[in-house]
């Protein structure tokens, strides 16, 4: 029969025949029918869509026959004809009773299974599988336990029923009436949406008790989800419920307030806003924003997600000092009074800053006396870096510049900031969006002038996130800042006025268009005459201040002080300086307070190395190159200059060169000339040399302190001066100390940081510094009090310092 141009195939008497073929013997052999995601169970009526050629095939040779087939589950649903390794081992036998064919080719299939079967041998796969099969009968043994379990298997499903749309309700009425526990479990089994691994579980079981028992556990657990999500929608539904009710009552309350003529909450908070947004000083284009920010938030209920978005930033906004601003102090002298005395020496830095104070002022007389003068850019600010070793002052400097200027003084940190938000703030779309380090500290100030010190700028980092340094651009760029643009305000903030301070141990690591962008002041580090002042005028009263003792209990000797600054500490600044003072002071302090000293303390160098104990510090140098092929050199560092010992021995070999302590390919490159240079020399050092010296041994040059990197070409004068000794069998001189890069002609070429090497060289006692005669511009740019108890030998060639260094040669 044919309807709508689907083919109805139907079997005549389908009770009797499904009755009949139940009631037959099963053939040894049947058709295998593959089910992709689903089980079948006996006594129930399958449906399925066929599609697969063979399947279709299989069927209309069943229903040529005895209609009966095998329905067995595929291990793995997403193969499209799987063979017998990818089937289950157990299915069920059923009758087909009803076939539909249409017109796409497929067709549909009603089977009765019947029985629990188990696959045997496959005796063929083509055109479709079939297997030989096994009956599997259940076992069931009346028990209580049988019983009890079908009753709570019964109650269970039933509850499941009544919270579950998808099954029908006579389905509950089924279940009530089924009395054989086997069909039961069939039924409800196959009634659950269940994983198909736990159906085919439950299908191979043939333990009718342990079936049920284990149904039981799928059902408990099922009905314990079903409870789970029932609860979670009461809750989500009674939200809305209260959500609904509370905006209802909100709007009654508005209506009665408005009939009383009295004002809520919300619209106190925006005539709050409106008045400090006109309170401000707001300029044009943050007014307009403000403003429509503002007409947004009266439109939107407290209860909005974007009311508190909206409300922080105004807040924002009317916080900003965008008209605020101090005014400077211009007298020259005053601001030098208290430079002075915030900071001994540091001549170049207050220079920089009496300068911007007399140009400030001229240019404001200027402005004053004609208003078509342009003197506004007077009142753009420096932006200036120091850059020193730790311990200078640099930081503390700028606080004494704010004092000096009368401004307000804000610092930040950007040491180690990766993320380019830090600078620049997020977007407002973010959830807990706000604004940049900077503007935040330009609202912490309280006006749009103040000075603002930006430490460790050498130390920013960059990844995934940003660079930071890219976005300091904008900040420190004169021609830029005025019209600063933050990602959370996106409003331009002018940023001109502030008087930007940067801080750097090394400006290798600045980039360099970041670096262009400021002006750099070095700060060498510190002399002993220099260290012995700042000591008895800051270090020593602040420590005595900070540990409870008065001047009149405690006084340094300058005896003291030295003995502190040359054996305790080794630094270009002050910091461990004021430690070991402090620790001095901490000391006395703890012996006044148990009243083991009374009266005043005067302390003395011997009264230092009782406290401190043992030196920590030595002068190596004489001791260092008592023997041939140890040279004095002189190296810059980010926390300032050092000095350090070039050693060269020789042994029986081969003419190897052999370069240790961990130097980088820039050094190791000059040690390689250095050598050239003495065997290209080698008769001129030592006449009496044999001519196969060189290729009779091998040269091991070390530069101790082996855990740290050294690189760069400064150490060329030295590593020459040390092989020259070796070669020549006298030592180098122990008071005197070289730098330079030496080339393969004998030229001494000129280095760089010679302060901090000359300091570095009076530190450890040395007197007589050998450095490139180029660099004499350098060393006459050091205050002359910082050089006084140096000398200086300018070189041009090897040979010269080779006549100063080794004095027997």
């Amino acid at each position: 029969m044919t309807t709508d141009g689907i083919q109805v195939v139907e079997t005549s008497d389908i009770e009797e025949a499904i009755r009949e073929g139940g009631e037959k013997p099963l053939p040894a052999a049947l058709p295998v029918l593959p089910l992709k995601e689903m089980v079948a169970y006996p006594d129930t009526l399958t449906p399925l869509a066929v599609g697969q050629e063979r399947s279709v095939k299989l069927i209309d040779d069943v229903l040529s026959g005895e209609r009966t087939l095998v329905m067995v589950a595929s291990r793995d649903p997403e193969i499209e004809e799987p063979g017998p390794d990818q089937l289950h081992d157990v299915g069920v036998a059923g009758v087909v009773a009803r076939m539909l064919k249409v017109p796409d080719g497929s067709i549909r299939i009603l089977v009765q299974a019947t029985e629990r079967v188990r696959l045997g041998e496959f005796i063929a796969e083509r055109p479709y599988l079939v297997a030989r099969i096994e009956r599997l009968p259940d076992q069931i043994e009346p028990s209580p336990e049988l019983e009890a379990l079908t009753r709570n298997v019964q109650r269970t499903f039933s509850e499941i029923i009544e919270q579950i749309p998808y099954l029908p309700e006579e389905l509950q009425l089924a279940v009530t009436n089924i009395e054989d526990p086997s069909a039961l479990s069939h039924l409800i089994a196959g009634a659950l949406r269940i994983s198909v691994a736990e159906k085919q579980e439950l299908l191979e079981e043939t333990d009718v008790t342990r079936r049920l028992r284990r149904l039981s556990e799928v059902l408990a657990r099922e009905l314990e989800v079903i409870q789970l999500g029932s609860q979670i929608q009461s809750q989500v539904e009674s939200e809305m419920e209260k959500g609904q009710r509370e905006y209802y009552l909100r709007e009654q309350l508005k209506a009665i307030q408005r009939e009383l003529g009295e004002e809520d909450e919300t619209q106190a908070e925006v005539t709050e806003l409106r008045e400090r947004i006109a309170a401000a000083q707001l300029p044009e284009h943050a007014q307009k924003a403000a403003d429509r920010e503002l007409s947004r938030l009266e439109r939107l209920p407290a209860a909005a997600a974007e009311y508190g978005v909206i409300r922080s930033y105004l807040e924002w906004l009317v916080e900003l000092p965008w008209a605020v601003t101090t005014t400077d102090d211009l007298d020259i002298g005053h601001a030098r009074e208290i430079l002075d005395a915030d900071h001994y020496d540091l001549e170049k830095v207050k220079e920089r800053i009496l300068e911007y104070l007399a140009v400030r002022s001229l240019t404001d007389q200027a402005a004053a006396s004609s208003a078509s003068l342009p003197g506004a850019a007077g009142g753009r600010g420096p932006i200036l870096c120091f850059v020193g070793p730790p311990g200078v002052g640099k930081t503390s400097l700028g606080r004494s510049i704010a004092r000096a200027l009368g401004r307000e003084f804000e610092r930040i940190s950007v040491g180690g900031v990766r993320d380019e938000a830090e600078i620049r703030g997020h977007r407002r779309t973010y959830i807990g969006a706000m604004p940049g380090t900077i503007i935040r500290a330009v609202r912490d100030a309280g006006s749009r002038n103040p000075v603002f010190m930006i430490d460790e700028i050498d130390k920013m980092g960059a990844d995934f996130r940003g660079d930071p340094s890219s976005a300091m651009l904008e900040v420190l760029d004169p021609a830029q800042n005025d019209a600063f643009r933050d990602h959370y305000l996106d409003l331009p903030f002018d940023l001109s006025e502030v008087m930007f301070i940067t801080t750097a141990n090394n400006l290798d690591t600045i980039p360099p268009p970041l670096l262009d962008r400021m002006e750099v002041i070095q700060l060498a580090g510190y002399t002993s005459d220099e260290k012995l002042h700042i000591a008895k005028r800051y270090l020593v009263p602040r420590q005595l201040a900070e540990n409870g003792l008065k001047r009149s209990q405690v006084s340094f000797t300058d005896a003291a002080l030295r003995a502190i600054i040359d054996e305790y500490t080794r630094e270009a600044g002050v910091r461990n300086l004021e430690r070991e003072i402090g620790s001095v002071c901490r000391k006395i302090a703890r012996e006044v307070a148990e009243g083991k000293s009374k009266g005043k303390q005067s302390v003395s160098a011997k009264r230092v190395r009782e406290l401190l104990g043992r030196r920590k510090y030595f002068s190596e140098t004489r001791r260092r190159t008592k023997v041939p092929g140890v040279a004095t050199g002189l190296a810059w560092t980010p926390v300032g200059g050092e000095v350090l010992f070039i050693e060269a021995t020789a042994m029986p070999g081969a003419g190897k060169l052999t370069i240790t302590g961990q130097l980088g390919d820039v050094m190791k490159e000059s040690a390689q000339a250095a050598l050239s240079w003495v065997r290209g020399h080698e008769r001129r050092l030592n006449p009496d040399l044999p001519g196969d010296w060189f290729t009779e041994h091998d040269i091991h040059v070390h530069v101790p302190a082996g855990a740290v990197p050294k690189d760069g070409p400064s150490a060329g004068v030295a590593m020459a001066t040390a092989l020259a000794s070796l070669v020549s069998g006298h030592p180098v001189s122990s008071d005197v100390a070289m730098t330079g890069e030496v080339t393969l002609t004998g030229q001494v070429l000129p280095v760089g940081g010679l302060k901090e090497k000359s300091l570095a060289a009076q530190r450890a006692g040395i007197k007589r510094v050998i450095v490139p005669d180029r660099n004499e511009g350098e060393i006459l740019e050091i205050p002359e009090h910082e050089r006084k108890d140096a000398e200086f030998i300018y070189v041009d060639r090897i040979e010269r310092a080779l006549e100063a260094a080794i004095p027997d040669l």
